[in-house]
């Protein structure tokens, strides 16, 4: 792997620093306080409108294209993951860019598997910033950590499939101009092949028997202006060309998605606790304790200087999973895709917890954005799998390379 960003990444990276130090620094707390101050949070703020329009005509848009399957100058995976890591320090800001989840994985669902029909009617206004999407997976009944256990019923009747079933921490579901749900279901139950019951199909959200029931805040935050509902969904009837690649086929589009997904949340988690890192450093220099800075006292020192290797291993193991991603494909990636989902995660909740803390009781507040950082951290210790089942098949495949 060549560590050297090429001349075209180091240009991009400069560009998008740029813009977020003239553009989305400067408007963090009016952001925030546009969200408090509107009676419907789940409207995009005219801010962020205009932060979209300013990224369009900067050529910053739509950047997480991935080069093995879009036409034009898109870029890899290695490529795209620092760019990534500068827009997850604001945890808003990869919106501004529409290079944020669950679009980007619903836009690259389309991309792969999608009818033409389907992205003439979906994928085109997604790419163009003009609507949201949510993605339809987890249960509140289930253990979704194993997904076969999914139990939203997707039944055949004549030229339409008809959906019954509950979902919850559907991503985005909660926005005014979300109008498609990707959807994750059982076709088959009894079908003796365990991942081959499911499908994914196109749900648009103002379909009659869409309910939603609540909106789920996530460690008190409400993710504002996306959201997070628990939805139901009872006899839910959308054409049967709705359907993604066919019956039976949901695991494999899960596997397609999934893999640059979490190279993206890695990323980001590893912008976030970098940004929390440079916070601490500053904070410590200007405060004092005991006669002299905290950056004097000894165990400070011992944490930054833990959280700056935590941070340098994962985004180097983050680099290495995408260089595998791009040069032999997902499938032979899956096992350092598997480590950076362990790791990046809980590195990035280590380290903003003691940014946290080195900023004491203030830490805790919305004046420092590491709190809603921590939230994030922890969500995606379970979003995209949770840590143990990444545990389970890493170690599953460690020993069977190793034990030969």
């Amino acid at each position: 792997m060549n560590f050297d960003h090429t001349d075209k990444v180091k240009a991009l990276i400069e560009q998008l620093e740029q813009f977020m130090v003239q553009h989305v620094y400067p408007v963090e707390k009016e952001f925030e306080e546009s969200l408090n101050s509107t009676e419907n949070p789940w409207t995009t703020p005219p801010i962020l409108q205009d932060l979209k329009q300013k990224a369009k005509d900067a050529g910053l848009w739509n950047l997480f294209l991935p080069k093995a399957h879009w036409d034009g100058d898109a870029l890899s995976n290695l490529e795209y993951a620092p760019l990534a890591e500068v827009m997850g320090r604001v945890i808003w800001a990869p919106e501004v860019f529409n290079c944020s989840a669950p679009d980007t994985g619903n836009m690259e669902t389309l991309i792969l598997y999608g009818t033409e029909e389907q992205k003439a009617r979906w994928l085109t206004p997604l790419l163009e910033g003009e609507i949201r999407s949510g993605f339809a997976m987890t249960e509140p009944h289930e253990a979704s950590s194993d997904a076969t256990n999914i139990s939203c019923r997707i039944e055949r009747d004549g030229d339409e499939y008809v959906i019954n079933g509950r979902k919850w921490f559907t991503t985005g579901g909660m926005r005014d101009n979300c109008e498609i749900f990707i959807l994750m279901g059982k076709t088959d139950p009894d079908n003796p092949n365990r991942h081959k019951q499911q499908s994914m199909i196109l749900v648009p959200r103002d379909t009659p028997g869409i309910k939603i029931l609540r909106h789920v805040l996530t460690l008190g935050y409400n993710d504002a202006p996306g959201g997070e509902p628990e939805i139901e969904f009872d006899n839910v009837r959308v054409p049967a060309s709705n359907m993604l690649l066919g019956e039976g086929r949901g695991f494999e589009i899960a596997q397609g998605r999934l893999g640059p997904g979490r190279i993206h949340h890695c990323m980001r988690l590893i912008g976030c606790a970098q940004r929390a890192l440079e916070l601490a450093c500053q904070r410590v220099e200007q405060r004092s304790t005991f006669g002299k800075k905290l950056s004097q006292h000894q165990s400070v020192r011992e944490e930054i200087a833990q959280s700056y290797c935590e941070i340098e291993q994962a985004r180097l193991l983050t680099l290495m999973a995408a260089d595998r991603m791009d040069k032999y494909g997902n499938k032979v990636a899956k096992d350092l895709i598997a480590a950076i989902k362990i790791t990046a995660p809980m590195m990035a909740c280590r380290v903003i917890d003691r940014a946290m803390q080195m900023h004491g009781a203030a830490g805790l507040t919305e004046d420092f954005f590491m709190a809603q950082a921590y939230c994030y951290a922890r969500q995606i210790r379970l979003a995209d799998g949770p840590d143990q089942v990444h545990m389970m098949a890493l170690g599953k495949q460690i020993v069977q390379q190793l034990a030969m």
